[in-house]
């Protein structure tokens, strides 16, 4: 990025020209601090054009918000950016996008990576800073005696779905036509692709459209996770709403996922058994051939038939599981395929890599270029060794990196690139549909993109990338869309073009699959079957050293920073392992060390007993041990990848012996189960359709009576809804909520010791997989085998008779006219007695001062760290309470600009970061005084419950009961 504005001397007359940089302005205002971060508040280029029409000047006090697109090596997402002076603060989903349109939790914590002190900050070369003179100087010369000598430059990337960018390598390999590309994801979509283009003629993921789909049957694929490169649960939980036509989920996995734990139906088994179940299906339906003999699977197969084409069949592991599924689709004319889309945005290809580095000792290879990936630390074990020994071998190695890690360390140069933030580009991830990247802040270090490193070195006769980006658009793009300009289209950050047709070969062949059988396999019964998968905080692990995405709890565990080996408790118990609580109330555990064929492959890893999990598998996390990052230390994780063999999720004949070795972990929940208690109220949905409302939701019984309500006419009274049913725990709001108010990372050890600042938490029960009409199924006892997972975000309830209230001996906790219950942070002293009486437990206590803190060397401790700060909220000193305010700041905010407007608040602008982020809709925010607004709605429905509503504290949160479709 560019910005061709000189810097000027201060006038009035310069003051007021329309030409001034955000730059300028904040100087002649008299803006100042530390030169890094006057840097970043220069504020992006003035081409960038923000989603919400703003003047050129920052209106300080004001949020500025741009449409743009966030990408990495994992993720991709539509988004809007919260800039304040200059300054992107929060990440929010952008809701007029047609795809992509939700946060997850690594997407929301992409923006924390902006302001990571450890980011690169100049390039390198031969292991010294240099600058980008010498590295061009040196590649342009290295490059045309490589062309002379016809060697080979091969560049590594992984999926990267930018059509300017494709276009902008061709155009390199005209100059250097000795250039081959490679994409290597480390998270491989390679057997989904194969399959793909076998039985559909298209080798690119499907798109599955659910809207009219009325039974979903997963075997092992967490669709509600990373299994599906875009994200499902909005349309998921909208089929899930409570009707006669309500969606029906069945899941057959070995781990619990979030999207088992989400299941009407859910069968575990391990991984060998469920390809059996699949390939049975496949043969009842497909082949029409064979009597299934197990009852439990004929169920499924019958009631597949029954829906017919509302029906799909989701399926994961190796390429032959991703035939069977399609071609059952294909077999039912499932309504979720009709649309010929696919998406885009996954390229992998497992036998390019492979092929690539086992022959490399073959070819002419005279440059390497490694953009945004880590092989070295992503690569199973066998390969990753070949490829140490690969870089050292070629005369010239570059790396395009954000910061430092085990690849970049051996490479000749690094070329440091910018955050997504700070750059422009496109994408092309669906069929049709196409997104813009643009700048929210000028870089704040001396970075600078891959594309325009390779328009600089491959003599490419355009000005910069930008220039670059917009011809492409405005020649090849926008003509095929509604946009008239390129300016529009970066407007709504997205655009939608004509149906193009998309090229199929032998898409109507007949396939016949015969299935391999576990023993001509060689699988032994003996021995287990290890899944491997990602959690929905740490991805792939490309967000490694981002303090809030290691803190975050995740939904199925409650553990934190660090993975784990899941096991069954019957396995457990044949072979000595525990878990127990110490009188801390920590969670501990016994190590393993994890064997395959005879050979320790990763020693001490920590074992977790997991409900749900299938006897004779065992499950591990990626994303987890990098050796280079501050959080290293912190974060005892084991790198998985290791043991990534041939890019297979499922590794068989899998061998664990126990260590000496215990582990400590970071749990933030120790109570697993609900000990009968009617926090999480569900019933089945022929309960909820037959029977009356005190049947299923039987008011509890209260001592007190609630005349408050009858004196709150006037004004406003703000009130939270938070849908059960619709609540798939993925965390998204528990991430917002962090960003929005300033809540500190407390690191590891303050994790153990039970003193998590989170605001809003996500408890998670487990209880019996059956559920009576009175809604009373046992709840004392977990079953480790037919295990029911139920979801509850807990934040401040917000009571109109608040106990907090009452016991403060300061008076610092009191009760707004507006329903919020309030916290005045600088009259209290700490005394804790509004924790202790606090019904709900949602109150935190500030046990140090986490900002300016050596001991808590996180985002708060340095000058960069701090600009992800909302200046909205004030930042708490230690010996205070902390709880959710129901986002206070921005309800004064709505208020102050209708009033200052002269207009009435609409219902739909009410809103809390939590309600903003959540991408099943599941929270609700409003004004119940509002006769029309939605909260009221919800307030009223017959599913409408208040939590612990029988002590009589009256809270201004309520809960929709959840209905389970389990018949």
């Amino acid at each position: 990025m560019i910005n061709n504005n000189k810097e000027k001397k201060f006038s009035l007359k310069k003051f007021f020209n329309d030409k001034s940089t955000r730059r300028d302005f904040l100087k002649w205002i008299g803006f100042s601090t530390a030169s890094v971060t006057l840097a970043a508040c220069k504020g992006p280029v003035i081409k960038s054009i923000p989603y919400i029409v703003k003047p050129d000047e920052i209106t300080l006090g004001e949020p500025t918000y741009y449409a743009s697109t966030m990408i990495d090596s994992f993720d991709i997402g539509c988004v809007l950016v919260k800039t304040r002076e200059g300054r992107p603060i929060k990440i929010e989903p952008n809701p007029t996008s047609t795809y992509f349109n939700t946060v997850s939790v690594r997407i929301q914590s992409s923006l924390l990576s902006l302001y990571d002190e450890e980011r690169l900050k100049y390039p390198y070369m031969k292991g010294k800073r240099s600058n980008w003179k010498s590295i061009d100087n040196y590649i342009i010369n290295n490059l045309k005696h490589l062309k002379k000598t016809k060697k080979k430059i091969i560049f590594i990337s992984p999926s990267f779905p930018s059509i300017s960018t494709k276009k902008l390598i061709n155009d390199f390999k005209k100059n250097y036509p000795n250039t081959i590309w490679i994409i290597y994801d480390p998270i491989s979509y390679s057997n989904a692709l194969n399959a793909s283009k076998k039985i559909f003629g298209v080798r690119s993921f499907p798109f599955f459209d659910i809207k009219n789909i009325k039974l979903i049957v997963s075997f092992d694929a967490d669709f509600l996770g990373d299994w599906y490169p875009d994200s499902m649960v909005k349309i998921y939980s909208k089929n899930r709403s409570p009707n006669k036509n309500m969606l029906k989920h069945i899941h057959i996995e070995s781990n619990m996922s979030i999207s088992g734990s989400n299941a009407d139906i859910r069968i575990s088994k391990k991984p060998s058994e469920i390809k059996e179940m699949l390939f049975d299906i496949y043969q009842y339906i497909v082949l029409e051939k064979k009597t299934i003999k197990d009852k439990k699977i004929l169920r499924i197969a019958n009631l597949i038939k029954k829906f017919g084409n509302n029906s799909v069949i989701f399926s994961d592991g190796d390429q032959e599981s991703y035939e069977l599924s399609f071609l059952i689709n294909k077999k039912l004319n499932s309504n979720a395929i009709k649309n010929n889309k696919y998406f885009l945005s996954k390229d992998s290809d497992n036998d390019k890599i492979k092929s690539f580095i086992k022959n490399s000792y073959k070819e002419n290879i005279g440059a390497l270029f490694i953009y945004d990936t880590n092989p070295i630390y992503s690569l199973p074990y066998q390969l990753s060794d070949q490829f140490k020994n690969l870089i050292k071998k070629i005369p010239m190695t570059v790396s395009f990196s954000m910061n430092k890690n085990e690849t970049n360390n051996l490479m000749d140069i690094i070329a440091p690139i910018p955050h997504w933030l700070e750059s422009w580009g496109d994408t092309n991830p669906v069929s049709n549909y196409y997104t813009l990247i643009q700048p929210t802040i000028k870089n704040i270090f001396n970075t600078r993109q891959f594309q325009d490193s390779l328009i600089i070195w491959g003599k490419i006769k355009v000005k910069n990338y930008y220039e670059y980006l917009k011809n492409e658009w405005e020649n090849n793009i926008i003509p095929k869309s509604n946009y008239s300009s390129f300016n529009e289209a970066l407007f709504y950050g997205y655009l939608n073009v004509k149906n193009t047709i998309i090229n199929k070969k032998n898409n109507n062949k007949k396939y016949i699959i015969y299935y391999i059988k576990k023993n001509e396999n060689k699988i032994n019964d003996n021995l287990l079957e290890l899944r491997l998968y990602t959690k929905i905080g740490i991805g792939d692990g490309s967000q490694y050293n981002n303090p809030w995405i290691q803190e975050f709890p995740d939904p199925i565990t409650r553990t934190t920073w660090g993975n784990y080996l899941t096991i069954s408790y019957d396995d457990a118990v044949k072979r000595n392992l525990k878990n127990w609580y110490r009188t801390d109330g920590s969670l501990n555990g016994n190590c393993i060390n994890l064997i395959k064929n005879k050979k320790i492959l990763i020693k001490n890893i920590p074992i977790l007993i997991q409900p749900g999990q299938s006897n004779g598998s065992i499950g591990l996390s990626f994303g987890y041990g990098q050796k280079i990052g501050k959080l290293t230390d912190l974060c005892q994780g084991i790198n998985s990848y290791k043991i990534y063999e041939n890019f297979n999720l499922n590794q068989y004949n899998v061998q664990i012996e126990k260590t000496d070795k215990l582990h400590k972990f970071a749990c933030i929940q120790s109570q697993n189960i609900s000990l009968d208690r009617n926090l999480i109220k569900e019933i089945n949905l022929n309960t909820f359709l037959n029977f009356p409302k005190n049947v299923w939701n039987k008011k509890e019984n209260s001592q007190f009576k609630d005349k408050f309500l009858e004196n709150k006419k006037e004004g406003h009274h703000f009130n939270l809804s938070i849908d059960l049913n619709a609540c798939i725990g993925c965390g998204a709001c528990v991430i917002a909520c962090h960003s929005e108010n300033n809540v500190p990372v407390v690191g590891r050890n303050e994790i153990e010791k039970s003193r998590d600042m989170h605001w809003i938490r996500i408890d998670r029960y487990y209880s019996n997989n059956n559920i009576n009409y009175d809604n009373t199924s046992n709840k004392n006892k977990i079953s480790h085998t037919n295990t029911k997972v139920s979801f509850q975000p807990i934040m401040c309830q917000h009571c109109e008779y608040a106990p907090c209230e009452t016991v403060c001996p300061v008076g610092a906790t009191s009760h707004s006219l507006q329903g919020q219950n309030m916290m005045t942070y600088n009259r209290c002293v700490g005394t804790r007695y509004c924790a202790n009486n606090c019904p709900y437990k949602v109150r935190r206590f500030n046990w140090f001062n986490y900002t300016n803190n050596q001991k808590f060397d996180f985002n708060m401790n340095n000058t960069l760290g701090k600009m992800v700060l909302n200046p909205d909220v004030v930042i708490r000193s230690r010996g205070v309470m902390e709880k959710c305010s129901l986002c206070i700041q921005k309800t004064q905010y709505v208020i102050g600009k209708a009033k200052k407007e002269k207009r009435k608040i609409k219902d739909e602008e009410f809103k809390t970061a939590c309600s903003i982020a959540c991408p099943t809709d599941a929270i609700t925010f409003g004004d119940i005084n509002d006769k029309n607004s939605e909260i009221l709605k919800k307030l009223n429905n017959s599913r409408s419950y208040k939590l612990l509503d029988f002590i009589g504290v009256n809270p201004n949160v309520n809960y929709l009961l959840k209905i389970v479709n389990d018949e």
